[in-house]
Formats: C-alpha cells, structure tokens, sequence
C-alpha cells in the first residue's frame, strides 16, 4: 500500500511549543502581581511592628541621645540681640553600662535598655574670648548649665552635678531652643571675668530608660565614651565607629574618642548658629535576623524561582515528549508564590533561618507530590525536588550575605544562565516542528 500523507498540520500545530513557551512566559509575568501582593502585606506587617515599636517606647522610654553638659550665658549680640553665649566643655568623659530587656506586644519584640551613665570632665573659659564680645554683653550672673535628652520620660533618677565642689540639682526644660528641644537645666553662678572658675571638675550621674539606640553627641574638646552590656547583637554608627569594640557571647564593649576637629561646630558661639546633633554617634541594639527585611530581599527573587521552575518543566515537556497543561504551571506557580506567605508567617513565630527551612520543605514537597503524581514519574518528581532544593538554597546563601549579595548573585545568574544555554542545545528543536507521515497498511 502506498503512504498516506496528511496535509500539512496548522499553525497552531506546528508551532505549539513555541505557543505555549510564550504563554509560560506571560503566565510567569502574571504571577508577579501575587508577589507584588505579598510585598504590600510584608510593609503591611512591618507597619505593625514599627507600630508596636513606637507604643513601647512612649511607655518605656524612646532612643535616646545624651548632650551636655553645655554652659548657656545670657549675652546681647552684636546686632543687639538678646540670645546666649554657648560653651563647651573642654574635656568629656562617658562611661555606661546598658541593661538590655526584650519586651513584647503581640508577636512583636523590641529591645529596650536601662543606661547607668557617668559623665564628667572641664570646661575652660578661654574659649570665650573667641566670641569677642565686650565683658558688659555677658550675664555671667544668670548663666544656667544644660542637658539635652531626647525623651525626658525614661529619666530614672534625680540627676545631680558636682562641679567646684558644689552640687547643682536639675529641673526639666531648657533655657532655649538653640541646641536642642528637650533636656533638663539648671542656673548657676559665675562672676565677670572669672574665667578660672569654669576650670574645675565636674562629674554627674545619669540613669535614662530607652529602646532601640542610645547615642551621644561629642561636645567635648575631646570627647571619650565608654559602653558595656551584655547585648549580643549591637550596630555601631560607621560614621564615627568605635577605636575598640569586642562582641561576643557575653555581650560587646566599645570605646569612642573625637576630637574637635572630627566635628563641624566650635567650643563656643552665640545664639543658634550650629546644629550641634551633626557628629552624634552611637550604639542601636538590634534584633537578630529581622525577618520582614530578609522576606523582603526573598521576594526580589521571586521572578527568578518562578522562570526557572517553569523553565525546568517546559526543558522535561520538550525533551521527554511530556505534555504540561497551562493550568498545572499556575498551580506550580501558585505553589510557589504561597512559600512568601508560609515564609511571613512562620517567621514572625521562630528564628527566619528555621522558618526559610519549614517554608522551603512544605513547598518542594507539595511541588515534588504533585509532579509526580502528574507525570507519573518519581525519577522526574525526584529530580524537580533536587533542583528547587539547590535554587532555594541559593536564594538563601544571597539574602543572607549582605554585604557579598551583588557579587554572588551576579555569579549564581551567571552560572544558571550558562546551564539554561547548555540545556537549550540538547532539545531537538527542528523535531518540535515537523509534519508527521503517517504510514498506513
């Protein structure tokens, strides 16, 4: 009998492959709106938390910044202004220890910490004479010494200064605005001209309740702070990191000296001329793996997972003569996107290390069953499950690795990229094409 040849198949025939690699790669696109979703449910989430944050700290007490002590003297200006004359100390020394807590709201943590400070140091008058006032400009009899606290409600003690063997005791408010809003003051007496008297020693003490971070303005001539706590997990400001630190399972010390010309503003000026918070530096108590920004860094790869998953089963279709319904790639896709939810979740619960473990099992799994079930193969079931493990594991090493993420990633896609490209070289893409004979006895 001679062959019988069908007419050539239709366009749609001939090229269904190309047709639906072109719908996985709309459908992958689709399935980034869910993602956008649950990037709107992290910041959501982690509004809440800010939120819990913020209640804490108005009945605790909120970050903290210690300024002073700062000399005011009542002057009038050259323009004929009646403002103050601003001294700083000569030499500042801060030692503290931190007394951390964790409390919670809901499923919320925050750190919080008592401070027990000592502060002491000198001034030195001479600085005064760079303001080139005449004498009768200052009040020296009014002049008042001032503390700038960022939250007077975490005050814990009655602060008292030693200074030329007199005790001052302080009262909230401040004499002006210029240096700072809130903080507690008190007047003092001092003589024309008598300048040595700045001289002397002073030394207070400083008990301050706060959460989160604690810092320190460097208003001294030289400015030494010194901090221990048994804190493990502490963020340094880099803009004036510590000369020492040690951190370690017992908790971290760290020790800070600046100059005056590490800083923008002088020993003394008049009225509001400088913004003397600009060189504060200090110490924030963090809370290990903050899960929200790592799901928020996993999310970014989400485009990623989803096209090399679908790209994983469109490579079996191909090579295997398998058939996928677009249906089943949305429920993979769905399957996938679901990870972030479990991933949120479970993490707001435990450690996100363990979380990313759970979230990861529970949606390879589901993926591997269901793939098997669906192509009725457990050598292929088994091999979708080996490459979802290697790619998750992969995302997690970049999330984890901030400051070596660009370069890993840029390798890993480089690496990926090139195994796509070699896969891409096995499938017989001329087969996918070709009109069928059919022969027929």
């Amino acid at each position: 009998m001679e062959p019988i040849t069908h007419e050539p198949r239709s366009f749609f025939d001939r090229y269904a492959y190309a047709i639906k690699g072109a719908l996985i790669i709309i459908l992958t696109l689709v399935l980034l709106i869910p993602t956008n979703l649950i990037q709107n449910l992290i910041w959501e989430r982690r509004d809440r938390q800010e939120g819990a944050i913020k209640d804490i700290g108005n009945r605790w007490g909120n970050e903290q910044n210690i300024t002073g002590p700062v000399l005011a003297i009542p002057c009038k200006a050259p323009t004929g202004e009646l403002t103050y004359a601003y001294l700083l100390p000569e030499q500042l020394k801060v030692n503290g220890e931190l007394l951390p807590e964790k409390l919670h709201q809901g499923i919320f943590n925050v750190a919080v910490y008592n401070a027990r400070l000592q502060l002491s140091g000198t001034f030195n008058g001479d600085a005064i004479a760079l303001l080139n006032l005449p004498p009768s400009a200052l009040d020296w009899e009014h002049a008042s010494l001032l503390i700038g606290l960022s939250d007077l409600h975490g005050i814990n003690n009655q602060v008292q200064m030693t200074w030329n063997g007199k005790n001052y005791l302080f009262n909230p408010g401040v004499v002006s605005t210029d240096l700072f809003n809130n903080g507690v003051q008190v007047p003092v007496v001092l003589y024309p001209g008598d300048t040595g008297a700045l001289r002397g020693n002073f030394s207070l003490e400083l008990n301050v309740r706060g959460s989160g971070r604690i810092s320190f303005s460097p208003i001294g001539k030289t400015t030494q702070v010194s901090i221990h706590s048994s804190w493990k997990d502490p963020a340094f400001d880099e803009a004036f990191p510590p000369q020492n630190r040690k951190v370690d399972s017992k908790g971290f010390t760290a020790g800070w000296q600046v100059q005056h010309l590490n800083r923008s503003f002088p020993q003394s000026w008049i009225g509001k001329k400088f913004n003397i918070h600009t060189a504060d530096f200090g110490i924030k108590l963090l809370i290990p793996m903050e899960s929200y920004q790592m799901t928020l860094r996993a999310v970014k790869y989400a485009l990623l997972i989803i096209g090399l998953t679908f790209f994983i089963f469109y490579f079996i279709e191909l090579s295997q003569r398998r058939a996928f319904h677009p249906l089943q790639y949305m429920l993979i896709g769905l399957a996938l996107c679901i990870f972030y939810i479990l991933l949120i979740s479970v993490s707001e619960q435990i450690n996100f290390m363990m979380a990313y473990i759970i979230a990861s099992i529970l949606t390879i799994g589901l993926i591997t069953v269901y793939t098997a079930t669906a192509f009725k193969s457990a050598r292929i079931a088994a091999g979708i499950g080996g490459a979802l493990t290697l790619l998750y594991g992969f995302i997690y090493v970049i999330i984890s690795a901030e400051d070596q993420a660009l370069l890993m990633g840029s390798l890993g896609l480089f690496i990926i990229l090139a195994v796509v490209m070699y896969l891409s070289t096995i499938i017989k893409w001329e087969h996918t094409s070709k009109n069928k004979t059919i022969h027929q006895s």
